[in-house]
């Protein structure tokens, strides 16, 4: 029978292998996965919405609100599967794409190779114009270079263009006006102008960025165009919003214009996720860790807020190597994301070792023993030969596993090569991806000047509760969380997200001369750009206003960011801001520098819709340790060596609940895996809070 919800709400998580669906009916949470669609991603999610909706029991009219994060954009730019694209440039920066900023990625590689350019040389024009970093014209836009270019692009037959000057940051009037110039003769073509996309420093890294909006500008409107038609095709006549890569919320016709900002949508979500469930525990130094299908995304919790940065690299070419990606200067939630997921490929390489990603079997064939046709091992293959995963029960039964197919795969690929048996290969894989993922978190705290061993660990995602006991083991971390939902985490974050948008911009001031009216201005334009993307979506209270200025001493080539409480500035800010600087500085580096003239670079405004309180879980009490009611042979990496590990439902446990390993908690969407050296204990808010013994 359905019922009539007060307050129906459902987020969606498109990932490599599997589309997450989580539905909040009343604080009631129902959830699905279901395998994701390459051809067209929206069947997947039309499919998991009529499934979470049956589970509820209401109609699809009666969902109030959808929220979708996707990493179709991120997918587009690493498989390079966008748009012809066009790039229009100032005269004498054509080939600033190619040669990037000339940083050797790896300092002894004498065979380094550079990643080819998102838009390939042929496809880059240059017009006469120029302006200075202050934003005075310098050139005037010339014409006649601008009307042989439109014929040029209109002749090559493009469908996107970007358009991006050298200091068109600081004054974007030749953007504007080459962009009315190109509609007015193709209105037919999409365009993205860098003033809009990236107003900020730095051309290599603002060109990409424009470039990469423009790549795969008309591929994500077309799909979100299907989706919000389809969406209503079948009775979900919702507003539908996107999450963003910096963890707030958009309309859906923002999104259209600004794809870019869709990046690291997913991941987003995992962060918030994972500060939520530390905001409720009270926990303020937290490592989230967010495995799924085809990666593994680990971020820093903070004081309960995920770190944030102004910029991020995609498709890394070079073992994951900071510089050897494609960077993209947009707000973002700061994570190291590795090709480390279930459907991650094992393979031998030429010194006869096992390595795992980045290469994925996705959804599409998926895994061997998903017997979809994947003939290539994978980690879900090794767990499932070491004991981590039930063939009868994988995400609730709707997918069975074929063991005898992973053991084939294994041995052929891996075990024949090396003269391994099957669980032998499989034990090798599992011990490679969680070292990979171990090591990449210590390199992300070291890296942060923290010590891993002093954070709790929240983890999520289909894979995540499988790794995380033995990625504690490697890293020497002592307690982690899986809270409720873990196998779609990222979809509930996007329930918690809020309405919100970043506005970035570069514009330096030097502290000795501070136009502090100029400061204003700017500031005013940034903060009306904020709060107007957001006041659509805003329907609680006034939006909450943060102020970053990202700072260095003059001549240093990098900033720091220095958090702002002032809404304005006044003869005596200069002062102020200097002294905010010099602690942040402190902090960061162990000591402020004396004498040193001090500048602002970039300036950052974002508004977001308050977060509603929060009811602290109250502790727990501990009960005695529950009996399994059935038995399976699990693999134990530190012991080398199957163990009988007791099989517990966690939809049977109840708050105090003891369980100790080895043991296997499993649920619908993913399954806890405990060695012997952890117990977990069942929270009030249904988390399971693990521990060393």
């Amino acid at each position: 029978m359905k019922t009539s919800p007060s307050n129906c709400r459902v987020g969606v998580d498109i990932g490599g292998t599997f589309t997450d669906i989580a539905l909040d009916l009343d604080g009631v949470l129902h959830s699905t996965k279901v395998l994701t669609d390459y051809v067209a991603p929206e069947r997947a999610i039309l499919k998991g919405v009529g499934v979470v909706a049956e589970m509820a029991g209401i109609a699809l009219s009666d969902i109030d609100i959808l929220i979708h994060g996707t990493t179709l954009a991120t997918n587009a730019l690493i498989e390079r599967r966008g748009a012809k694209t066009a790039l229009v440039t100032t005269e004498g920066f054509r080939d600033v794409l190619e040669m990037r900023t000339e940083n050797r990625f790896e300092q002894y590689d004498l065979n380094i190779s550079l990643p080819p350019a998102l838009i390939a040389r042929a496809d880059r024009f240059v017009v006469r114009e120029r302006i200075a970093a202050s934003g005075k014209v310098l050139l005037q836009l010339d014409e006649a270079s601008v009307a042989a270019v439109i014929e040029k692009i209109a002749a090559g037959g493009y469908e996107s263009v970007a358009i991006g000057f050298i200091h068109a940051y600081a004054n974007g009037a030749h953007e504007v006006a080459v962009r009315e110039a190109m509609l007015e003769r193709l209105p037919h073509v999409s365009v993205s102008i860098s003033s809009e996309v990236s107003p900020q420093m730095r051309e290599f890294e603002r060109f990409n960025t424009v470039c990469a909006n423009a790549y795969v500008k008309p591929a994500i409107k077309s799909y979100l165009d299907r989706l919000v038609v389809s969406l209503k095709e079948i009775g979900v006549g919702c507003p539908v919003f996107m999450i963003h890569s910096g963890g707030g919320i958009v309309s859906v016709e923002s999104a259209s214009e600004f794809p870019v900002r869709l990046v690291e949508s997913g991941p987003a979500g995992g962060a918030i996720f994972a500060a939520d469930i530390a905001r409720r525990h009270g926990l303020d130094t937290v490592l989230s860790f967010d495995m799924g299908g085809t990666t593994a995304k680990i971020c820093l919790i903070e004081n309960q807020v995920p770190k944030t940065a102004k910029t991020f690299e995609v498709a890394r070419t070079y073992r994951f190597r900071k510089g050897s990606g494609m960077p993209i200067s947009i707000p973002v939630v700061e994570m190291v994301e590795i090709g480390a997921g279930g459907g991650s490929i094992a393979s031998v390489d030429g010194m006869r070792q096992i390595r795992v990603g980045p290469h994925s079997a996705a959804s599409e064939p998926g895994p061997a023993c998903y017997q979809r046709g994947g003939k290539n091992p994978t980690v879900t293959d090794a767990d499932l030969i070491l004991g981590k995963l039930d063939p009868e029960n994988f995400a609730g039964g709707a997918i069975p596993l074929s063991i005898d197919a992973s053991r084939k795969a294994m041995s052929d690929d891996i075990g024949s090569v090396l003269a391994l048996d099957p669980e032998a290969a499989a034990y090798g894989t599992c011990e490679m991806v969680d070292e990979n993922m171990a090591n990449a978190g210590r390199v992300h705290t070291v890296e942060n000047g923290k010590n891993i061993a002093d954070f709790t660990m929240i983890t999520f995602g289909g894979a995540g509760p499988l790794h995380a006991a033995r990625l504690c083991e490697k890293m020497g971390i002592t307690t982690f969380l899986v809270p409720p939902g873990a196998g779609v985490g990222s979809a509930i974050g996007f329930l918690k997200a809020p309405f919100g948008y970043e506005s970035v911009r570069s514009a330096v001031f030097n502290l000795t001369k501070f136009d502090h009216a100029a400061a204003n201005r700017l500031m005013e334009a940034m903060l009306a750009e904020a709060v107007g993307f957001v006041e659509g979506g805003l329907d609680m209270g006034q939006p909450v206003i943060e102020r970053i200025l990202f700072m260095r001493y003059a001549g240093q080539g990098w900033d720091i960011p220095v958090p702002l409480q002032s809404p304005r500035f006044d003869s005596d800010s200069a002062k102020t801001i200097a002294a905010l600087f010099e602690t942040e500085y402190g902090r960061f580096f162990g000591r402020a520098i004396e004498g040193l003239d001090i500048e602002i670079v970039s300036w950052s405004v974002k508004a977001s819709s308050p977060l509603p309180p929060v009811a602290r879980v109250a502790a727990v009490a501990e009960g005695e340790a529950i009996r399994p009611a059935k038995t399976r042979r699990l693999f134990e990496a530190a012991q080398g060596t199957y163990l009988e590990a007791g099989i517990h439902e966690r939809t049977h446990l109840k708050p105090g609940d003891v369980v100790r390993g080895p043991a296997v908690i499993v649920e619908r969407e993913t399954s806890t895996v405990l060695t012997s050296a952890f117990r977990a204990i069942v929270q009030n808010d249904g988390c399971l809070l693990v521990s060393r013994l």
